[in-house]
């Protein structure tokens, strides 16, 4: 049985490396404030997300679902 989206998180971003089997690693870009200056700035952070077939490849646009652990770093699956 499969859940989607009860409590799990659910990100869009983009494919930065394909160079491992059944992994990708996600960029996803968000727009943070300063709280002093008020400046708008962008924030990065880079995620191993699961892909079972291997159909995705680097410049791809995905969005990825929390999920159990599947290895040391792996907390995420393509949806």
């Amino acid at each position: 049985m499969e859940r989607k989206n009860d409590h799990h998180r659910i990100f869009e971003g983009t494919v930065v490396s394909d160079k491992m089997q059944k992994t990708i690693v996600v960029r996803v870009d968000r727009i943070v404030m300063h709280p002093k200056y008020k400046k708008r700035y962008r924030v990065s952070k880079r995620y191993k997300v699961h892909d079972e077939k291997g159909q995705y490849h680097t410049d791809d646009h995905v969005q990825f679902i929390e999920c159990r652990p599947l290895s040391k770093e792996k907390r995420w699956r393509v949806v």
